[in-house]
């Protein structure tokens, strides 16, 4: 599955198919929290959120692609991720884009 952030493929021609989507909400290891905590008040990245977030975004990717699967398409074109907290400790992370396929078999 072809999966970019613009809104076309070079050397393809594209057909439309629709939106596609893809989330996860994640939540906190209290254990890896309390380390985060400790981390914050020294300053610098916090590792174990990164590692979060990082895997979230893949999941979120994942689901998406096999959205695109199951509708037969080719690639993802036009691909954003949005995120937002649900609750204390917790986040959705969501990737979505437009399911397309390739015009006349190129």
């Amino acid at each position: 599955m072809i999966i970019v952030t613009s809104e076309f493929i070079q050397g393809k021609e594209l057909e439309h198919i629709g939106l596609v989507q893809g989330s996860v909400v994640r939540a906190k290891h209290i254990g890896k929290a309390m380390l985060a905590g400790f981390r914050a008040i020294a300053g610098g990245e916090i590792d174990e959120y990164t590692e979060l977030m990082y895997e979230a975004r893949k999941i979120a990717t994942d689901r998406m692609s096999l959205a695109a699967h199951q509708m037969q398409a080719d690639a993802i074109v036009a691909v954003r991720y949005s995120t937002c907290s649900v609750m204390d400790g917790s986040s959705e992370v969501m990737a979505y884009g437009t399911a397309v396929k390739f015009k006349n078999g190129n």
